[in-house]
């Protein structure tokens, strides 16, 4: 049985979530605010984070970078704002994905089963390194190493890269990258890919073009 912590400062809204969670078979614990949800990922291993930004104490995105630090547990974020800056800030700090308030309960139990399947499974590909000049990336690990020098990379910057590297020379629309990074037929808006490949481009650094834009059909990765 998968595990989710639920963490926001309205009850309410954390009762609605963990009633739906457990109609769906998970194990539910609740946290108030964003201390505590780092205190119970330090006692406890969970599948997945369904967490508040705006919170009193501690906001979501400073204890999701805190958890991270010593825990690689994925992190559902809710927000009343979705803003361009709000998304591309959790991102960097690692929240594998964003819903903005007021939500749909069954669509945010999707979004939570397709995380918690795709981390749970690993692919029968992983156990490879792909390079590409002075790019390569440890498939078994997660680990890319940029000429030589280990770069962290976030959940959907690993799955956005391994995806391109895999298909090397290949139009890759939004759409075909929502689906494989992704996992499911995303609900929200498609420039989530564009923001994010934005700051997967910045973990490059001098390899950033090798990640072409396709003007009105996607992208490629492609040495250059």
């Amino acid at each position: 049985m998968a595990k989710i912590l639920i963490c926001d400062d309205e009850p309410d809204i954390v009762q609605m979530i963990a009633r739906y969670a457990q109609r769906e078979g998970y194990e539910t614990t609740t946290a108030g605010d964003g201390r505590e949800a780092i205190e119970l990922c330090r006692q406890e291993d969970f599948d997945l984070i369904i967490m508040d930004v705006m919170m009193p104490d501690t906001d979501g995105f400073t204890a999701c970078k805190k958890i991270h630090a010593f825990k690689d547990i994925p992190v559902l974020m809710l927000s009343a704002r979705g803003t361009e800056y709000d998304k591309l800030f959790g991102f960097e700090v690692g929240v594998d994905d964003y819903v903005t308030k007021p939500f749909s309960p069954k669509e945010l139990m999707a979004r939570a089963g397709v995380i918690i399947r795709r981390h749970k499974v690993p692919s029968a590909e992983q156990n490879q390194r792909l390079k590409a000049a002075g790019l390569e990336l440890d498939t078994l690990g997660h680990e890319l190493y940029v000429d030589g020098e280990r770069t962290e990379l976030t959940a959907k910057e690993y799955g956005l890269l391994l995806c391109f590297m895999q298909h090397k020379g290949i139009v890759l629309s939004r759409d075909k990258l929502l689906n494989q990074v992704w996992g499911y037929d995303y609900f929200g808006d498609d420039r989530t890919v564009d923001w994010q490949i934005k700051l997967l481009r910045n973990k490059l650094g001098k390899y950033r073009d090798y990640i072409h834009t396709i003007r009105g059909a996607g992208y490629k990765f492609e040495e250059t």
